[in-house]
């Protein structure tokens, strides 16, 4: 039996098929690169990195944060993912963009193909019926259906084009995330969805119909927060196992720590799903692999990396670049052992520093150790360890006038509003500041996010003790980056570029 939630860290908006054997899971990466992680699992439960579909989304000045320019909460959402005839297809639009995005491949590591469909359909989902015929449903409060041409490259002329769910009355959140599948010969399309009557809840609804003309009619299917702070669990895809059972692949919004994922069963009576009243706190499937060891979707890294037949290197599947990175300034390669990061531009701050090095922070508490090597800093430059979110915390190594000190700072959370501020240029807050002898330091960065405490500390080593630096800081999840937080290597620059930062012996640990 395992827990449920069954992963605690930040892996919204979810999509979920099974390939013989194998399951695929799709989750939001937003700004993150590489990104649209695609996860695999034998079980449902335990997952691991299959792969990401791209590198880069677009090489825009935004998706590489050049100056003041970003895309947080932006970039892909709420992928789609299917198998037909073989291949493996990939639909999601890009809110900086305005563009929707297929990516197709015969083996899930890819190679990925990129390509555009006309238009742009908010949480879309693809479905391709028995006589090849292919559709999306999209939309909020409004759901549309559209017909695609033979080629997906956009609407098909005189194609079925329709609006098969509309919002019945008052609500807060109108029907979007759709998933949409034909199962036995019949029509069911998902969707998440808030009103009054749940005082702010989430709850999940389905719409049946017997064809693609006909209409479609449904309502509430799930409404259950497993006790926790009325964040209900829905949104997400459905899949069936080897033996015929199903379930949902949900999530539930945890706070700092992010949206993590929540698996429901479910069965059909009368060709209507019914999921189970309660999502399950523990829950047990058969793997169709017994025995098979996942990598970790976290890890500790050394930093020892050897170059492909093209010279190039990829880190460890655990990794993502915060936006695009700048890749003539990071290596791993010039000093072994090392991730070595030069800066290449004035930062106000640490959302706007570029190569910021992230995994997701995880629940229900975790610690990060690094040491860093500040010996090439200039004055001005702020190099160490995060916990990058809008309402961030920190800890670093800086150089004022020759001087290195080390400086706690954490972005304010007192503003009640849950949509942040996307331009707000201000360093924030140094809650401790002291000067240090030499320029190598070990530090560490701890959170808890049991019950939505969501704090973090930072400490530094000073000889073999660990010493508190700063305050305990409240991180609060908003929608200036739409995303749980992410622990992040950092070098931004506020006086003139140039300096560098090596950060070695990387530790990652979960706490229970």
């Amino acid at each position: 039996m395992k827990n449920n939630p069954i992963i605690w860290a930040d892996y919204p908006d979810l999509d979920v098929i099974r390939v013989e054997d194998t399951y695929y899971m799709v989750s939001t990466t937003m700004h993150m690169m590489p990104g649209c992680v695609i996860l695999r699992s034998y079980d449902l439960i335990n997952w691991e990195v299959a792969t990401h579909v791209y590198d880069i989304l677009e090489d825009t000045p935004a998706q590489r944060l050049e100056g003041d320019q970003q895309i947080y909460s932006q970039g892909m959402w709420a992928a789609s993912i299917r198998h037909h005839k073989g291949k493996f297809y990939v639909i999601f639009v890009a809110n900086d963009t305005q563009k929707t995005y297929l990516y197709t491949s015969s083996d899930i590591n890819g190679p990925w193909t990129k390509q555009y469909i006309e238009g742009f359909y908010h949480d879309c989902s693809l479905l391709f019926d028995d006589d090849d015929r292919v559709y999306l449903i999209y939309g909020n409060a409004d759901i549309h259906l559209t017909e695609l041409k033979e080629d997906l490259s956009g609407p098909k002329p005189d194609g079925l084009s329709r609006i098969i769910v509309r919002e019945p009355g008052e609500y807060f959140l109108g029907y979007e995330g759709a998933h949409l599948y034909k199962i036995n010969g019949k029509y069911y399309a998902f969707f998440i969805h808030i009103t009054p009557a749940t005082k702010g809840r989430r709850t999940q609804a389905c719409y049946v119909a017997d064809s693609l003309e006909g209409e479609f009619t449904g309502g509430e299917v799930f409404n259950d927060d497993m006790g926790y702070f009325n964040a209900g669990v829905a949104q997400g895809g459905i899949v069936d196992t080897p033996d015929d059972d199903w379930y949902a692949m949900l999530f539930q919004d945890h706070g700092a720590v992010g949206r993590i994922p929540v698996i429901v069963p479910l069965h059909f009576e009368n060709d209507f799903p019914v999921f189970a009243k309660e999502a399950p706190t523990c829950i047990e499937i058969p793997s169709t692999r017994p025995g098979y060891e996942y990598k970790p979707l976290i890890g500790s890294d050394d930093f020892s990396y050897d170059t492909d037949e093209n010279g190039r290197v990829k880190l460890k599947d655990f990794w993502q670049w915060n936006h695009i990175p700048n890749d003539d300034l990071w290596s791993v390669t010039d000093k072994p052992g090392t991730y070595r990061i030069q800066s290449g531009k004035i930062s106000p701050n640490l959302t706007f520093a570029q190569n910021t090095l992230t995994q997701r922070a995880m629940g229900p508490a975790c610690e990060a150790v690094v040491t860093l090597d500040g010996s090439e800093l200039q004055d001005g430059d702020y190099a160490g360890l995060s916990f990058l979110i809008g309402t961030y915390g920190l800890i670093a190594l800086t150089k004022e006038a020759g001087q290195y000190y080390l400086v706690m700072i954490a972005r304010d959370t007192d503003d009640k509003s849950i949509f942040g501020n996307l331009v707000d240029t201000k360093p924030g807050d140094i809650y401790a500041k002291i000067p240090v002898k030499g320029n190598k330091v070990t530090l560490k960065a701890s959170a808890n996010f049991v019950n939505n405490t969501d704090e973090c500390m930072f400490h530094y080593l000073d000889g073999e003790s660990w010493r508190k630096l700063g305050i305990t800081h409240h991180m609060v999840y908003k929608l200036d980056h739409f995303m749980g937080c992410r622990i992040g290597l950092f070098l931004f620059s506020t006086e003139k570029i140039g300096g560098t930062a090596e950060f070695s012996n990387f530790e990652y640990n979960v706490l229970n």
